[in-house]
């Protein structure tokens, strides 16, 4: 048989509890968003499974470039570049900072990654 998760307020208030923490510490507020990772075209390095994440927006861009390395289990002797809009940003940032400054008029934040440190421009 599945396991089927429990309805809402099925819940144990412990359990309710570490969700509210939990989205308490890591808000995205006004200074986070949806950001669309794409590998750079013509890259060698490994596609992403998955290209739309939810960042909290107290994280750095060096946080947020190592789930992106832990996702495509980049080794850890193979470099990784991130871009945004063709430039490498601050790895000390945090993504919130990134997102209010970079994100598209769609309400993206297009992050570009590489194994090498060119855009192909």
């Amino acid at each position: 048989s599945r396991l089927q998760p429990a309805a809402p307020d099925e819940r144990s208030p412990e359990t309710a509890n570490m969700k509210w923490m939990f989205k308490e510490d890591h808000s995205l507020g006004e200074n986070g968003g949806d950001v669309i990772v794409e590998k750079v075209s013509g890259s060698q390095i490994v596609d992403i499974d998955k290209r739309k994440y939810l960042v909290p927006s107290d994280i750095t861009v060096a946080q947020f470039m190592w789930i992106i390395r832990k996702r495509i289990q980049l080794p850890s002797e193979k470099a990784i570049f991130l871009f945004v809009d063709k430039t490498v940003p601050q790895s000390s940032i945090t993504m919130g900072q990134l997102y209010e400054k970079e994100k598209d008029e769609d309400g993206f934040l297009y992050v570009a990654y590489s194994g090498e440190n060119t855009f192909g421009f």
